[in-house]
């Protein structure tokens, strides 16, 4: 019988980071995308939200895929970190808009 080596802790370590990657940055950037589709569509206010809302779920969608195809720890947080700071800002932008 096989004894069975366990995973090196560098490993387990590497997969929590992209889990939390996944799971805590995806839900940012989705929420993010949500707020900068409901700000900026030319549309209703309700039509954009509603659009905002449901495209969210296609962004978490995408942030999670992106989290476990990536090589490294590292590229699945700035592939989801990166957007996420895109779409704040671009929130700001619009918050500031619309409130001047």
């Amino acid at each position: 019988m096989k004894s069975k080596t366990p995973l090196p802790v560098s490993y387990r370590l590497a997969v929590t980071s992209r889990v939390l990657a996944a799971v805590i940055g995806g839900y940012l950037m989705a929420s993010l995308a949500a707020i900068c589709l409901a700000l900026w569509m030319p549309t209703s206010r309700a039509d954009a939200v509603v659009t905002g809302m449901m495209s969210s779920f296609v962004f978490y969608l995408l942030a999670v895929l992106w989290c476990f195809a990536c090589r490294t720890a590292w590229r699945a947080w700035a592939g989801v970190m990166l957007p996420s700071a895109l779409f704040a800002t671009l929130a700001g932008v619009g918050l500031w808009m619309v409130r001047t």
